[in-house]
């Protein structure tokens, strides 16, 4: 089967995270576009539910603070915070 090039232009930091979780899989960013392909055209139709995210961790927001944090702490400039646990409601009846 011939092979072909395509280019993609996506957010620099999206890339990043994308090549770093298909490598956590064992794969690279190529195999991954293949497979999501390869599901598209077996099933006719984008392989998965595309929604507004109710989440609001992953609004743009938090995703900012969470990029400022960790490039502090890349830095050196971070804070260290101790992990607060907090019981279940259920648990202090």
């Amino acid at each position: 089967m011939a092979q072909t090039t395509i280019n993609i232009r996506m957010d620099e930091d999206l890339k990043k995270q994308a090549e770093y979780l298909f490598s956590e899989f064992g794969m690279n960013m190529t195999t991954a576009f293949t497979i999501f392909a390869k599901a598209v055209v077996r099933e006719r139709r984008i392989p998965f539910e595309i929604s507004i995210s109710s989440d609001d961790f992953f609004n743009e927001y938090n995703q900012e603070r969470i990029r400022k944090s960790i490039e502090s702490i890349k830095t050196g400039k971070g804070i260290a915070h101790d992990l607060i646990e907090v019981a279940d409601e259920k648990d202090l009846v």
